[in-house]
């Protein structure tokens, strides 16, 4: 099959990361993933032997996502929404796909909801017509607005033909953070959690304590925590991992101590963690997801900026693994980091989730099923 994958990651760059996991799933069962990719080119992601397409790209202003701004900073005006909406459907027309994935949309990405719902009707006029599916993480961000539930439940009913949930049904299962009505549950495919494949267990430890926050320019006071903390165990080595503009590795290496080192967000980084000996990060899915296969020792502090509430219910639903501490935004001090760290360092240590990890193939297994059941 050819699947045709549409993404815009806003803030972090995990969405892209996530679809760039099941496109490679995809391509290694023998079929063509093309991905479309509308937000800010993210180079330390791995996309070798993918087909990328990039739309003019754009980024949220922080955590305002009505306001949308080119890569030079400019807030987009319509020209520029139109030039996207016109590459989409371009690329739609040129690939003519058997499957149409749009990511997180429409339970997300309202602020692009013209260019998505374009698509999805060029699409379902299609002939034939492809499978049209929204595939989405474990936890959305709880709807604020009845009629934005009813609109989501509506699009989903009339345009898609079902929706590819990348989580464990019996651990993570959608309805805690969106509701959901009789009609739209047999609409649901629980994939597995979607991770790349475990890398090899290394012979030797680091015992570094990892700094992360993933690939985008956010976190700025769990940084500037850890280095403080740092410097209060000068005898243990850290490295921090810093997602944005160079310039930011620049600035919190020279306030970083001797025993920090401070880099730019690398690709290698799950190889990094399996021999760290703690990590330290935010709680969005990606970096969950390596913390749980890997079985490191983990202090989550959720993004809760603005009005951001995801990571907050995904790290209460961790709170009581072994070797995982939680701190809030506001409890994050120095010393509570450097706590935290204590505590879950000398827990016993995890099992590694595995099983659960498989949700790209998974996604492979449950679009294929379905596009036989279309064909047949």
């Amino acid at each position: 099959m050819k699947i045709f994958f549409v993404v815009t990651h806003l803030l972090g760059t995990g969405h892209l990361a996530r679809t760039l996991t099941l496109a490679h799933a995809f391509r290694q069962a023998g079929h063509k993933a093309v991905i479309i990719s509308g937000g800010m080119p993210a180079p330390h992601l791995d996309a070798t032997g993918l087909t990328v397409l990039q739309l003019p790209p754009l980024r949220s202003d922080g955590t305002n996502f009505k306001r949308l701004l080119d890569d030079l900073g400019r807030e987009v005006d319509a020209r520029y929404r139109s030039l996207r909406q016109a590459d989409l459907l371009s690329h739609l027309k040129a690939e003519k796909p058997d499957v149409v994935v749009t990511e997180l949309f429409p339970f997300g990405r309202r602020t692009l909801r013209h260019e998505f719902g374009a698509l999805v009707d060029a699409a379902n006029k299609m002939e034939p017509q492809p499978l049209i599916l929204s595939s989405i993480r474990d936890i959305l961000a709880p709807p604020s607005k009845p009629d934005r539930i009813a609109a989501t439940h509506d699009l989903i009913e009339t345009r898609y033909d079902a929706v590819l949930v990348h989580s464990v049904e019996q651990l993570v299962p959608l309805h805690l953070s969106w509701p959901l009505p009789d009609a739209l549950v047999p609409r649901l495919r629980y994939t597995g959690f979607v991770a790349p494949e475990l890398p090899e267990e290394p012979v030797e430890k680091t015992g570094e304590i990892l700094i992360s926050a993933g690939g985008g320019a956010i976190a700025d006071p769990l940084f500037d925590t850890a280095i403080t903390a740092a410097k209060h165990r000068l005898d243990r080595p850290w490295r921090m991992f810093l997602g944005g503009r160079p310039d930011r590795v620049k600035r919190f290496s020279r306030a970083a101590p001797s025993n920090m080192r401070v880099e730019a967000t690398r690709s290698d980084f799950r190889q990094i963690m399996t021999r760290a000996a703690a990590s330290v990060s935010l709680c969005g899915y990606n970096t969950t997801m390596d913390v749980l296969q890997t079985g490191i020792p983990a202090v989550f502090v959720p993004f809760d900026d603005g009005d951001e509430q995801e990571q907050t219910i995904r790290a209460n639903a961790l709170k009581g693994l072994t070797g995982v501490e939680v701190l809030t935004s506001s409890d994050l001090t120095p010393e509570a980091l450097l706590k935290a760290l204590d505590l879950v360092e000398a827990a016993p240590a995890r099992k590694k989730w595995t099983t659960e990890m498989a949700g790209a193939k998974g996604t492979v297994a449950v679009v294929e099923t379905l596009l036989q059941e279309r064909l047949s």
